[in-house]
């Protein structure tokens, strides 16, 4: 098995101590609260569109070391990308968290979100890691199936 510490490693401490995308955003298009009833983790996500791609990310809440971290590497992964490609990356994040995915062309999208690839042996973080992905991923469907970006609007 491997060490436990390794989940730990120093991008994923630096991201849930100094975060610089904890922060508020100024009208987001889309806020929506992931919670995680499990440990009490509580993530409000912000989301400013630019037509289909995401212009800008911030989340507020708290939680442990890994669900603080993880909303922050997710922001920066996804920030720049195109709604269609943030699909594909968050498909592909939740993959490797279940050990579905674990081909390394694959996981090479997920950039430094690659770093949470030890938290599946860790069944108690998943859940925790995978916070900020899932609520992301309400926040696009809400989107789609509304067919106008105004579900939690905030304007």
């Amino acid at each position: 098995m491997e060490d436990l510490t390794d989940v730990y490693n120093e991008l994923i401490m630096e991201h849930s101590m100094n975060s610089y995308n904890k922060k508020k955003l100024d009208n987001p298009d889309f806020e929506e609260i992931g919670h995680n009833p499990n440990c009490g983790d509580e993530i409000t996500l912000e989301i400013k569109l630019n037509g289909n791609i995401i212009e800008d990310m911030a989340f507020s809440g708290h939680g442990c070391a890994i669900s603080q971290a993880s909303t922050s590497v997710m922001i920066d992964t996804l920030k720049g990308k195109t709604v269609e490609e943030a699909k594909e990356i968050i498909k592909t994040f939740i993959g490797m968290i279940k050990r579905e995915i674990n081909s390394e062309e694959e996981l090479e999208k997920l950039e430094d979100a690659i770093a949470f690839k030890n938290v599946s042996n860790m069944p108690a973080r998943v859940k925790c890691a995978l916070l900020a992905w899932h609520t992301m991923e309400d926040i696009i469907s809400k989107n789609e199936t509304s067919g106008k970006g105004n579900i939690n609007c905030c304007n």
